[in-house]
């Protein structure tokens, strides 16, 4: 074939890429989704799976924690494949995994089964989340094309846990918890079809390097024993041996991790991509704010349901607030400013409104009321978390050399997952902490039984708000970083590459042409 008639086979592919990128999208949004949900809508099945299968109260944590370990653990490793076999091969690989441990997990009869089945739809995951993220990230260019689809994508990676929580009550109460398994073979074949014959992925993005083996056992190793000493520390204690243990050596692996990539031809994670000052502000503020908000999601639930004393399918709508918040933060404000303003001008204010709906919560008491107090809490919560995810979301993959996409896509999901391990661990200790102190404190006084009960659901309360208190001072950390670390520019509208206006600072932000 001629020289020419390469080039235009290549500006044919090129077009067709182009074209299809909102079909596209609606096929990674669509998985991103049933990732997402899948964090917490197995929480509200749990009772009944345990009582079905046997599982004892001691490894009832490990239906959750087998998907976290498995999840964080092998996110950079999903990322880097991505990259290597291409991310158009890794998603639809990711989600024919997925549908797979999820028919497991849904057809278990057995704890070791079930148990199996979750580290299978974590480890499917790892594969799965970072390659939409990167295609997002390769596939719109364009700074306001980019603004409305990671507007879309923030959405959903935000208020998608609380969509969890919803349809996880509607199908154990009017199925039964092997559905909250099943419902995602649907999504995941639909996306995977759709995906298959939509997403035509630009060349020339490939990272083609060879695998970085000690890199990817050194990360894998502490980020697990990262993610398990928190989840450990819930269950027994900050001082427990194994806890610190587990801690201690996920320092001394990351450390050794971070060593080896400053030394290696081809890193696992080159350390370009997390040195940017803007990309490592995203990095920490995100976390930080996944922290607050997976807190926040436990507290939430289990005061609507035992303090108050609603069904899981009405707990599950009492979050629509904040569902709502967030696709309106993400997809009317942050998508809308985005190209007009810096990314820290929405950074810093959605998580300092996040925080002032945070701080509405410390006022919660057993008699409060929904419509005065519950739903604007969340309705702020919501509009800053999704102000702040969307360019968050956005500019932590802008700039990146395409073969460097997977990686630092991967990153993104990290930050949240050890986030969310982080703020379950952390914010339930404390609450369980001032419950346990309330209670000690005003149970003397209490006769009769109806009053020892009240106590023990005020206990419950004062240790959610003893709690938030803390999430209050998380959010208002996460601003402060977002606003000082993020320096980045406006991205340039003008055209994709620039125009060259502007200092320094904004040309970091300018929508990168893909070398194809």
């Amino acid at each position: 074939m001629s020289e020419t008639a390469t080039a235009k086979a290549a500006q044919a592919s090129e077009a067709e890429a182009h074209s299809n990128r909102w079909k596209a999208l609606v096929f990674i949004a669509l998985a991103q989704l049933m990732v997402v949900l899948d964090a917490t809508i197995v929480n509200i099945a749990l009772p009944s799976a345990q009582q079905d299968l046997g599982i004892s109260d001691g490894n009832r944590q490990w239906v959750i924690t087998a998907y976290a370990l498995a999840f964080g653990g092998l996110l950079l490793f999903g990322g880097r494949i991505a990259d290597l076999w291409g991310r158009k091969r890794t998603f639809v690989t990711g989600l024919i995994g997925f549908a797979a441990a999820s028919a497991l997990g849904g057809a278990a009869q057995g704890e070791a089964t079930m148990l199996g089945a979750r580290a299978l739809q974590g480890a499917f995951g790892a594969l799965l989340a970072p390659a939409a993220l990167s295609l997002l990230a390769v596939m719109f260019t364009d700074a306001k094309e980019r603004a409305k689809a990671f507007g879309i994508y923030g959405a959903i990676a935000g208020g998608g846990g609380a969509v969890g929580l919803i349809l996880g009550g509607f199908l154990t109460e009017y199925l039964n918890w092997r559905w909250t398994f099943f419902v995602n073979i649907p999504f995941a074949i639909i996306a995977a079809a759709g995906a298959y014959f939509v997403i035509r992925e630009p060349a020339g993005g490939r990272n083609r390097s060879p695998l970085d083996i000690p890199g990817v056992v050194l990360s894998t190793l502490g980020l697990v024993s990262l993610v398990y000493g928190f989840t450990r520390a819930e269950s027994n204690g900050w001082s427990d041996s194994t806890t610190i243990g587990m801690f201690v050596a996920s320092a001394v692996l990351l450390a050794a991790f971070v060593f080896v990539e400053s030394k290696v031809k081809a890193p696992l994670l080159p350390l370009r991509v997390i040195t940017d000052r803007n990309r490592g502000g995203v990095y920490l503020s995100l976390g930080l704010a996944i922290i607050a908000m997976f807190g926040l999601f436990l507290f939430l639930t289990y005061y609507l349901q035992i303090v108050k004393g609603y069904s899981p399918v009405k707990t599950g709508f009492a979050f629509l607030p904040m569902i709502v918040g967030m696709i309106t933060g993400s997809t009317q404000i942050g998508a809308r400013l985005m190209t007009r303003v810096p990314a820290r001008l929405l950074m810093g204010p959605g998580f300092l409104a996040a925080a002032v709906g945070m701080l509405l919560l410390t006022q919660l008491e057993i008699g409060s009321s929904y419509a005065g107090l519950l739903l604007p809490a969340q309705l702020l919560l919501g509009l800053g978390m999704g102000t702040a995810f969307m360019p968050a979301m956005s500019l932590a993959t802008l700039g990146v050399e395409p073969r460097d996409a997977g990686v630092a896509s991967a990153m993104v999901n990290t930050s949240q997952q050890v986030g969310g391990a982080i703020g379950t661990a952390l914010l339930n200790t404390i609450a369980a902490s001032a419950t346990t102190s309330y209670i000690k404190d005003h149970i003397a006084g209490a006769a009769a039984k109806p009053q020892q009960q009240l106590v023990q659901l005020e206990g419950m309360v004062h240790g959610y708000t003893s709690a938030i208190w803390f999430a209050v001072g998380i959010l208002v950390a996460a601003a402060t970083i977002a606003a000082t670390f993020v320096n980045a520019g406006r991205p340039d509208t003008s055209s994709v590459s620039g125009s060259g206006e502007g200092d320094g600072v904004e040309d970091e932000f300018k929508v990168p042409v893909i070398a194809h």
